[in-house]
C-alpha cells in the first residue's frame, strides 16, 4: 500500500519505519527536509526493540506535503493534536477522493480537517479515523534512532462518516493489523488515554517536577493517591461514553497498569516494560510541555466538555482542568478543543449522531 506519514515526532518516526519493514512504500514527510540527512547517510532509520536492532529504509523522504500526498493513498498523522489546526490548512488544498487519514490518537482533529478542507474549497471525498494512542511507546535517541519500548495490540478506532466505517476499517487493518472498531470519531476521541492518565499525573506531581532536574512521573511518580483520582478520571470517561451510548469494551485504563487482566491497547505488563526503559525520565515544563499543551488544554477541555453537553459532569476532570488554568494563567477551558468551540454544542443527540454518521 502507498502511505503517507506526516511529521517529525517519534510517533512518526517509528510510524515510518514499521510500516516500511511491513512491506508498505512509504512517503515520510516533514517540513525539514535537512533532518532528513542523518536518514540518508545511514541508509534507513535505527530500530531498537524487543527484536534486536536493525536499519529499515524508507522509500520516499519527502519535504513538499503536496508530493506526499498526490502519492498515497493512506495517510497517517502520528503528531501531538496542538499540529492539527496548521496542518490541517496545509493539506486542504490536496486531499483526494478516496484518501483515508489516521490521527493516532485524534481528539476529534478530523473536524478540523474536514473544516480547513471545506474553507479551501476542497470538496473532496476524504474518510478519517481516530484512535485512543499512538501505536507506540517510543523515544528518539538521535536523528535517525528510535528505541520502541511497546507496540500496540489493540487500537479502538472510530472513523468520519461512520457510515463508511468497514471500508475504512478493512484498508487501515492492511497497515495496523491492530486496529478494531469502535464506532464513530466520538467514540474513538472517548478512548484518548493521554488526557486521563497525564493531567493527574503532572498536577500532582508538580512540585518533584519544578524541583529536579528530570522526573519520571511514570515511575517514581506513580503513586497509590494519584493511581486513585486517575481511576475515578477514568470512570467519568467511562461514565460519558455510557450516556452517549457507546457499548464497551471502554478500555479501562486500570488495565494497563494490570499484569493479568483485559489486555489493553499496548498489552499486559505495558506500564513495566515502559518505566524499565528509562526513556521517560525527562523535563516536563508545565507551560509549554504536550502533557499540558495536548492532553489537558486540548483533551481533558474535550471530555470535559462532551460530560457537559452529555448531562454527565466530569467533577474531577474539571478540578483537574481547574489546576491547570492556575499553573498556566490561562482559561484552558476557553481556549480548548470544546464542543463549544467545534461548533458541536448547539446539536442535538440526534444531530450529532447524524453529523458524525454521515459527514458535515
Amino acid at each position: 500500500m502507498r502511505i503517507a506519514v506526516l511529521g517529525g515526532g517519534h510517533g512518526c518516526y517509528a510510524a515510518a519505519a514499521e510500516l516500511s519493514a511491513r512491506g508498505h512504500e512509504v512517503w515520510f514527510w516533514r517540513r525539514d527536509a535537512a533532518a532528513f540527512e542523518a536518514i540518508r547517510e545511514q541508509g534507513g532509520i535505527e530500530v531498537r526493540d524487543h527484536a534486536g536492532t536493525r536499519i529499515v529504509p524508507v522509500a520516499h523522504l519527502e519535504s513538499d506535503l503536496g508530493a506526499a500526498l498526490a502519492a498515497t493513498e493512506l495517510v497517517i498523522i502520528p503528531l501531538p493534536a496542538t499540529a492539527h489546526e496548521d496542518l490541517a490548512k496545509a493539506c486542504a488544498p490536496h486531499w483526494r477522493d478516496g484518501q483515508v487519514v489516521f490521527l493516532p490518537p485524534g481528539t476529534l482533529g478530523s473536524l478540523l480537517f474536514v473544516k480547513a478542507a471545506r474553507a479551501a474549497g476542497n470538496q473532496a471525498r476524504v474518510r478519517f479515523a481516530e484512535t485512543g494512542t499512538l501505536p507506540y511507546l517510543v523515544r528518539k535517541h538521535g536523528p535517525a534512532s528510535i528505541v520502541v519500548s511497546v507496540y500496540a495490540t489493540r487500537l479502538p478506532t472510530g472513523v468520519f462518516p461512520a457510515a463508511d466505517a468497514d471500508e475504512v476499517i478493512g484498508l487501515l487493518q492492511q497497515a495496523y493489523p491492530s486496529v478494531e472498531p469502535c464506532g464513530d470519531i466520538l467514540s474513538g476521541a472517548l478512548m484518548n488515554a493521554g488526557p486521563i492518565i497525564h493531567p493527574p499525573l503532572i498536577m500532582m506531581n508538580a512540585g518533584p517536577l519544578e524541583h529536579f532536574d528530570a522526573w519520571d512521573i511514570h515511575n517514581e511518580g506513580t503513586q497509590p493517591s494519584i493511581r486513585a483520582v486517575t481511576n475515578a478520571l477514568d470512570g467519568e470517561r467511562m461514565a460519558i461514553r455510557e450516556k452517549l451510548g457507546y457499548p464497551a469494551p471502554h478500555f479501562p485504563l486500570a488495565d494497563h497498569y494490570s499484569k493479568d487482566g483485559e489486555e489493553w491497547m499496548y498489552g499486559n505488563s505495558a506500564h513495566e516494560k515502559l518505566t524499565d526503559s528509562g526513556d521517560w525520565r525527562e523535563k516536563i515544563d508545565l507551560q509549554t510541555h504536550r502533557y499540558m499543551r495536548e492532553d489537558t488544554a486540548i483533551g481533558l477541555a474535550l471530555f470535559v466538555s462532551a460530560g457537559r453537553w452529555a448531562g454527565q459532569p466530569m467533577a474531577v476532570g474539571e478540578g483537574l482542568l481547574a489546576l491547570a488554568s492556575a499553573i498556566t494563567g490561562e482559561d484552558l477551558y476557553a481556549a480548548g478543543r470544546t464542543f463549544e468551540n467545534l461548533g458541536l454544542a448547539g446539536d442535538s443527540p440526534a444531530d450529532l449522531q447524524e453529523r458524525l454518521h454521515h459527514g458535515f
